[in-house]
């Protein structure tokens, strides 16, 4: 018999131990052959069946997955049957749409409780909460029903409306408790630890979030009159910031240190503040400085300078020096070379331009 047809064909019993009433099912394996073209041969992936007895049918898990999905469609048929009746109760107050929308309140709400709870079923302290909330709503739910079936008929056709709301939550809670697998006392604490500490992190970061937005609006609160912000202006159009820019270019760079030179100047801009764009600049400019300087390393400065980058870069401009390398080696004898190439050649181009 060729190898494919005894791969193909199902086994009828092992070897000497006859196993009658086995069923076998085809299972798809690869292996790797030597396979050869023109003589060049290539290890290769060749697909082959073999026969291997099939698992047995998982009736309890068949059972279980049916009797959620009648769960669930009594669910579905309860939260129809709320809404019509409580929603007709509702109409001869308000109009048809305000009153069926008000009546998926009633059963929703239990439904959401539900949800709530499978998802805590593993915390069986929130899960009772959860619980207790989920039975209050479905007595309004079917106290609800009830006058609506008393009020069109008698009170029998009411108890018997009611009822089908509490039969539907009966039968979700008792599919819920067979799904439940619930967890050694340690092992609820630790993951109850865990689940602390995750959310620990979370509140410290969303807090932080809101404490370095608060400072970047600080300065709104401290921003002085009218009179004094036209002072500032006067200071600052004769190239010198005044105190109250100068406190909120501070106190914007230490809450978002990470900023461009553009959005410091739009964060200026509104909080309303008047100011001299290149005294700003320059002001940034010196902070950067300052930081690189104390994060690198560095040969120290010839004499301590006494000025800024910016200032040293417009002398050399002024001096006639046009060449970046002369400009950044002229820079790193007055600041060090702790200052950046980077930094010192924005600054050329930047002041090339405004002398353009």
């Amino acid at each position: 018999m060729p190898r494919k047809d005894r791969e193909s064909a199902p086994p009828q019993h092992l070897p000497g131990h006859p196993l009658p009433g086995i069923k076998y099912e085809p299972e798809l394996r690869k292996r790797i052959v030597i396979h050869a073209v023109d003589g060049d041969p290539e290890e290769v992936e060749e697909d082959y069946r073999v026969w291997v007895p099939a698992m047995p049918r998982d009736w309890d898990h068949t059972l279980l997955t049916g009797a959620t999905g009648v769960a669930v469609a009594l669910l579905t048929v309860a939260v129809a049957w709320s809404v019509a009746s409580i929603g007709d109760l509702l109409n001869r107050a308000v109009t048809a749409p305000i009153a069926y929308l008000a009546a998926g309140v009633f059963a929703l709400a239990w439904i959401v409780c539900l949800a709530l709870q499978w998802l805590a079923r593993y915390d069986p302290e929130r899960a009772a909460s959860v619980q207790k909330a989920g039975n209050v709503f479905l007595a309004l739910d079917m106290a609800a029903v009830a006058a609506h079936g008393n009020l069109v008929a008698n009170i029998w056709v009411g108890l018997a409306g009611a009822a089908v709301s509490g039969v539907a939550k009966f039968m979700w809670s008792i599919v819920m408790r067979q799904h439940s697998r619930p967890l050694p006392e340690l092992t609820r604490r630790w993951l109850a630890k865990k689940e602390g500490d995750l959310t620990a992190r979370l509140a410290i970061a969303g807090q932080l979030r809101t404490l370095a937005r608060a400072e970047a609006q600080a300065a709104v609160y401290a921003a002085p009159a009218p009179a004094a912000i036209e002072r500032d202006s006067q200071q600052d159009t004769a190239g010198q910031l005044s105190p109250t820019v100068l406190s909120a270019v501070r106190a914007v760079l230490a809450t978002l240190p990470d900023l461009s030179h553009d959005d410091v100047l739009l964060h200026l801009d509104r909080l309303g503040l008047a100011y001299d764009e290149t005294a700003v600049l320059a002001v940034l400019d010196n902070e950067q400085d300052n930081q690189d300087s104390r994060s690198k390393g560095g040969p120290s400065p010839l004499f301590p300078p006494t000025h800024t980058v910016t200032e040293s870069v417009r002398t050399a401009l002024s001096s006639g020096i046009r060449d970046k390398g002369q400009v950044v080696s002229y820079v790193h004898k007055i600041h060090g070379s702790g200052v950046p190439k980077a930094t010192i050649v924005r600054l050329f181009n930047r002041e090339q331009e405004k002398a353009g």
